[in-house]
Formats: C-alpha cells, structure tokens, sequence
C-alpha cells in the first residue's frame, strides 16, 4: 500500500473538508453558547408531554416585559428538548424574570416544570472563553516540546513534534467548521460541551499519531539505508490495523450513544463521533506525510512549474 504516494490526494481531501467549514465560520456560524457570551439558559418540561413548537412559545412571550438590556426576549433562542421540553437561551435575566417567563408559559399551555435554571454573567464567559483558547495553545506547545524531547536521538527531532501540532490544527479545524455549519443550519451553539470534545479529539489524535512515529522511530534504526518515504510509508502500513480497530471500537460505541443517548449531550456525541474519525484520518494519512514533504523540501518544487525559465545567454 503506497499511502504516502498519494499524499497529496490526502492532502487534497482534507482541503476539501476543512474549507466549507473556513467559510461558515467567516459567515458567523460558530454561535457561542451562554458559557462564552453570558445569558440565562431555561429547561422547562411541560406536563401536557408535548412541547408547543419554538414559533408558539416565541408568541406567547412576546408582550412580555422583562429586567433586561434590551427589555424584551426577542433575541431568545429556542431549542426543542425531547418532546415534552425546551431549552430557552436569552440575555442575563434575575429570578423575577424567571418566574413570569414561567408564569406565562404555564397559563399558554397548561402547565409547565422549571428543570433547569442556568445564569452565567458576562464577564465569566468572557474568562471561559479566554481560558478555552488557551487550553488549546497550552496543548499545542506541550505536545511540540514533548514529541521533541521524545524522539531527541533523531535527526530533525522537532519536525515530529510539529508535525503532531499541524495535524493537531487539522482536527481542530475541521470540528470549527462542522460547528459552524451546523450553527448555520440547525443553530448549534458552541459550549463548554463542544470544549470539552474538542480537547478530547487532540488528546487522542495526538496519540493515534505518537504511535505512528514510535513505529518510524523503530524503522529507521532497523532500515538504515533505506529512503526515509519509504521506511515511512511502511511503519504506516505496520501500524495501519491497530489504529482502524481502535477508532472503530469507539466510533462505534459513540454512535450508539448518538443514537440511543440522551437529547442533552446529542450535540456533543456527534462532535465527538466526527472528531474522533478526523483524528485518525490525520494521523495515518496527514501527521507522517508532512514528515516526508519536510524531509524531501517539496515546497520548492511547488510552483516551479509556474517559474518563467531563465533566458539563454547570447
């Protein structure tokens, strides 16, 4: 199997992916929940056992007058919970609020439970939101200097570490914009759920690919007259099996739960599922590629192609 001959196509692919996903974000898809913005977020089951939809909720609460900036809810955001409940999400409101929010759905509809009352301040997201960012640059400068310092007997040890920090950046990037699409189409928010799978999805990519480079650590040792692309493409191969088995296993698993889970952590299941699968795609066919595009300087010959060629001298 010659993956690393068709490096680019893997390239290419993922290219292909991660673009769509460039654009929803510069589009404004990625919606920060209220653990980044700030806000009050309301689980409220009504006891009839069927949710009215979002429009006939949004009705019902139109005239009412709330303690907030903009002192109505127009601005809410309104999610179905199951099918008996909703997720409410609007600007930082008190108790008071609250409680005619509650008052008037449980005269619209017959009756409605409070499951969940949620108030972040603003100034907290904000702090969230900092802090989330600098969970993913502290992760990315840890894993560069400890790949370094793990394959330091090698020549150029650093390029493994920051070959790990790209494909890293692949996944990343890739879940950005599936939030963001799905933002765009079906107003997913990003909260501290959507943290969380994103810091999983580095901490097993990275380790999907630490395997992979252990294995070409072992190869040039025994291959030592080998070209590197080669000894490369089969420590791939080597170690090809165990990383399907292994993301197959969880995969699995996460799309059972994606089906068969609960509402609450749906979002969360799905951004995993896809996270998980982009992590294993880039440590076989992205993170060991770019160790050989490296090696071999092939961003010279890039555009040479495009280079006007020098003229003869008389």
């Amino acid at each position: 199997m010659n993956i690393i001959g068709k490096r680019y196509w893997f390239f290419g692919l993922s290219l292909l992916i991660i673009i769509p996903g460039i654009v929803a974000l510069a589009l404004g898809g990625l919606k920060p929940s209220i653990d980044f913005t700030g806000g009050t977020m309301l689980e409220i089951l009504f006891n009839s056992g069927t949710a009215p939809a979002p429009n006939e909720v949004r009705t019902a609460l139109a005239n009412l007058t709330v303690n907030t900036a903009e002192n109505s809810l127009e601005s809410m955001q309104i999610q179905t919970l199951g099918e008996d409940g909703i997720v409410l999400r609007v600007q930082q409101i008190d108790q008071a609020t609250i409680d005619q929010v509650l008052a008037v759905l449980n005269e619209t509809f017959g009756g409605v439970t409070l499951n969940l009352a949620d108030n972040v301040g603003a100034s907290v997201g904000g702090e969230v939101a900092q802090r989330a960012a600098g969970a993913v640059a502290l992760a990315a400068v840890a894993i560069a200097l400890y790949i370094w310092f793990a394959f330091r007997k090698l020549p150029n040890a650093s390029r493994y570490g920051l070959a790990a920090v790209f494909s890293m950046l692949h996944d990343v990037l890739i879940l950005l914009g599936l939030e963001a699409i799905l933002g765009l189409t079906l107003g997913w928010e990003a909260d501290a759920l959507f943290l969380t799978a994103v810091l999983t999805v580095i901490g097993y990519s990275v380790h999907d690919t630490i395997v992979v480079f252990d294995r070409i650590r072992e190869n040039r040792v025994k291959y030592k007259y080998t070209a590197f692309e080669s000894v490369v493409n089969h420590s791939i191969v080597q170690t090809l099996d165990r990383s399907i088995n292994t993301t197959l296993t969880v995969l699995f698993t996460l799309f059972a739960m994606a089906l068969f889970g609960g509402v609450t952590t749906r979002n969360f299941i799905i951004i995993l599922l896809v996270g998980m699968a982009s992590g294993a795609y880039s440590s076989i066919f992205n993170a060991a590629a770019i160790l050989v595009v490296w090696e071999n300087r092939e961003w010279e010959n890039w555009f040479s192609r495009f280079r006007r060629p020098a003229k003869a001298k008389a």
